[in-house]
């Protein structure tokens, strides 16, 4: 395996970096072999990065034949707002498109996947891409960061009643008004754009509510979105892999039911990225 840190550059960036978790390629063994890759977003609020959500998290997606990296992204207490996590995640899809041949990546195979607000980090790529807003402050075609395909764990979703309100503060800082809010609540911007998604929650989550994703569940039905989507009876939020690997001293997030999420998100990916 290759590891790489490799900073994000662009306009405003404070610490943001991208962690390469990549295959060796061998190809006198196995010839000009390219690899899907999972480029996944933590969690956090916005207002950290979860190391539970990252590294542990990566680990699983190279085991099941693809590439994985992760995106340490700025976060408000940074001093950054919207849209410049947005718009070093989007930077980020850019750079490995662009380095595919180099990393043996197949460019067309980029799912973006996130965590609670990485979730909503990494839905809003997926509901923003063709946007001509986006393109304008990203300052390059937007078919450099177009994703995929999507992966959202118990998402942040909505900015409505059954928001994740510490979210939407964090990531609208001093930009916060009416508009913005209405415009960041993503289950009012699918359209037929939005790439394929798997998505999981737990029907217990007492601070990102079921309901987040099933907006969106909804949302991308209407809009003729393929996806896959599973609710879990118990489990609380941020349960990550829901295995003693990711779970904190308490032990709280071990939830057998729910760590089945992984090996199901592994079956979505062999069926629509890996043996296509």
């Amino acid at each position: 395996m290759k590891y790489e840190n490799i900073p994000v550059e662009m306009d405003h960036v404070v610490q943001a970096t991208l962690s390469l978790y990549l295959q060796e390629d061998y190809p006198n063994t196995y010839g000009e072999r390219k690899r899907p890759l999972v480029l996944i977003c933590p969690g956090g609020g916005y207002e950290h990065v979860s190391v539970r959500e990252g590294e542990p998290v990566a680990f699983q997606f190279l085991a099941a034949r693809c590439h994985a990296a992760v995106l340490w992204y700025d976060i408000s207490k940074d001093g950054v707002e919207h849209p410049q996590e947005l718009k070093e995640l989007a930077w980020s899809v850019a750079y490995i498109r662009d380095h595919a041949d180099q990393y043996a990546i197949d460019k067309d195979k980029i799912i973006v996947a996130g965590f609670s607000a990485g979730g909503h980090l990494a839905a809003s790529l997926g509901c923003f891409w063709d946007k001509a807003w986006l393109a304008q402050e990203m300052q390059m075609k937007k078919e450099r960061y177009q994703p995929n395909g999507m992966i959202l764990a118990y998402p942040v979703i909505t900015s409505g009643t059954f928001a994740h309100r510490g979210s939407f503060v964090n990531l609208m800082g001093t930009k916060a008004d009416a508009v913005l809010e209405q415009e960041l609540s993503l289950e009012n911007q699918v359209t037929d754009k939005v790439p394929p998604v798997f998505m999981w929650h737990t029907f217990e989550d007492g601070a990102v509510p079921l309901e987040n994703s099933l907006m969106f569940a909804t949302a991308l039905r209407k809009a003729g979105v393929h996806f896959e989507y599973h609710v879990f009876p118990h489990g609380g939020h941020g349960c990550s892999l829901a295995t003693a690997e990711t779970s904190m001293l308490e032990g709280k997030e071990i939830e057998p039911q729910c760590a089945q999420w992984i090996a199901l998100c592994k079956n979505w990916l062999k069926h629509n990225f890996i043996e296509k």
